[in-house]
């Protein structure tokens, strides 16, 4: 078995609603209030997570955090039992209570940033987990999500899970959604780009320090000389890309980025081309694509994968795009040409995940990317790698248990609070982590 990469896609969890906590995220802001399906948005998921496994891909899974997040609501002073805490919680602050009943772990992308064997210093996979410090309904995850990795990659032969870093919001670290890697092919040693934010007085916030990349390529023990640090684009910031993965995402030797996605594109692509020679760079015009297009579609945070070569040209690659794209005529438009061009993109697999979609969350946020050879493929934990048995019991506890839909009033309902709980519980049981 050569290097392969590993999608670890978080299921969507029974608490999926729009509450619009996310400043900067336009999909997320529009839909507030509005009512969610928790049902069929894990659904949709996981039909996302088949769709790759079907293609040959290895395929994990995490799971949702628990949600009411009681620890927190106890910490700032309400006490009782957890409904008794819940109830008083959401009777006092109820947007504190919409913080607290967040499903926002879904978006794996932001778990970790991940560096592979080829491009560390100890020959080890380094996973740092992000603190998510910029927003307060996302800086509940790193502990919870920190127990799942050390789980999942507890061999220390082969993994080195880091801690969240510390000082708050100075050291903001919103994970791999910031992180790009490129290399001739994924076990062979590459370049790896941290793209970070700097504010500028806009209205929305940049969510990505320049120190946080440094210290993570630090505790990796990355090269500096295959190691880039990249401001994004402001302007595409303020439009609502609040990550780079709404602007840009990289496979293997090609980079397929909006116009507008970096601050000093010049520079960037300089210093790609000298460190990866060979490096394709696909850039969409804005006049073909314009940011605000690029936003509504996330046609930028589609995944873009390398297909297997059965029945295929050798280096073919696929975007996994959501089905907003195929809707835009000018993003389809452009999809059409890109396919019909001469490059390593050859596909293009639609994909339904509306739901994630409307709380601006495409594709490639639902998962993390986590390359591994032979050996570290074997030392990962096995629950958490989905194969078709697993895939069928986890659709049917999302069947039976995840509720079917959530109101803006429902969030303060204790029987929904018993419901949620249930229905992780069912979960983790079924997966063999309770």
């Amino acid at each position: 078995m050569t290097t392969v990469e590993i999608n670890f896609d978080g299921l969507i969890g029974p608490t999926h609603n729009y509450a619009g906590l996310s400043l900067g995220n336009v999909a997320s802001a529009a839909n507030a209030g509005e009512v969610s399906a928790p049902r069929q948005a894990a659904l949709q998921g996981l039909a996302k997570m088949k769709r790759l496994m079907d293609l040959g891909i290895p395929q994990g899974v995490l799971p949702p955090q628990e949600r009411p997040h009681v620890p927190v609501l106890r910490a700032l002073g309400f006490d009782g039992s957890d409904s008794a805490v819940c109830a008083a919680a959401w009777a006092a602050d109820p947007a504190l209570f919409r913080n607290a009943f967040a499903a926002s772990a879904m978006w794996t992308a932001n778990a970790a940033t991940v560096s592979p064997k080829p491009d560390t210093a100890d020959g080890r996979i380094h996973l740092t987990v992000a603190n998510l410090a910029s927003m307060a309904h996302r800086s509940l995850e790193a502990p919870e999500t920190e127990q799942w990795l050390r789980l999942a990659f507890s061999d220390e032969a082969h993994f080195c899970v880091h801690p969240p870093l510390r000082f708050g919001v100075h050291f903001g670290d919103e994970g791999a959604a910031n992180h790009m890697r490129l290399a001739p092919a994924h076990g062979a040693p590459g370049v790896e780009v941290f793209v970070y934010g700097e504010d500028r007085g806009g209205r929305f916030p940049a969510r990505q320090r320049r120190r946080a990349s440094e210290a993570v390529a630090r505790l990796h023990g990355l090269d500096p000389k295959r190691t880039l640090f990249v401001a994004q684009s402001d302007a595409a910031i303020q439009a609502g890309a609040f990550h780079n993965d709404v602007v840009a995402v990289a496979n293997e030797h090609v980079l397929f980025a909006h116009e507008h996605a970096f601050e000093d594109k010049g520079a960037f692509y300089a210093a790609l081309e000298e460190a990866l020679p060979g490096v394709v760079i696909i850039e969409v015009p804005a006049n073909e694509v314009g940011l605000e297009d690029a936003i509504r579609t996330y046609l930028f945070n589609s995944q873009l994968i390398s297909l297997p070569p059965e029945g295929r040209e050798p280096g073919s690659m696929a975007l996994v795009m959501p089905q907003e794209c195929r809707e835009n005529q000018r993003v389809w438009s452009y999809v059409e040409k890109l396919l019909a061009a001469d490059n390593p993109i050859r596909e293009a697999i639609v994909i339904d995940v509306r739901e994630s979609m409307r709380n601006g969350g495409g594709p490639a946020c639902l998962r993390l990317r986590v390359q591994a050879d032979a050996a570290a493929f074997a030392a990962i934990d096995r629950r958490f790698l989905l194969d078709e048995a697993l895939w069928e019991r986890l659709c049917r506890v999302v069947e039976r248990h995840w509720p079917e839909r959530i109101t803006a009033s429902d969030i303060g309902n204790p029987a929904l609070w018993d419901e949620v709980r249930a229905a992780r519980r069912a979960l983790l049981t079924e997966m063999r982590l309770a």
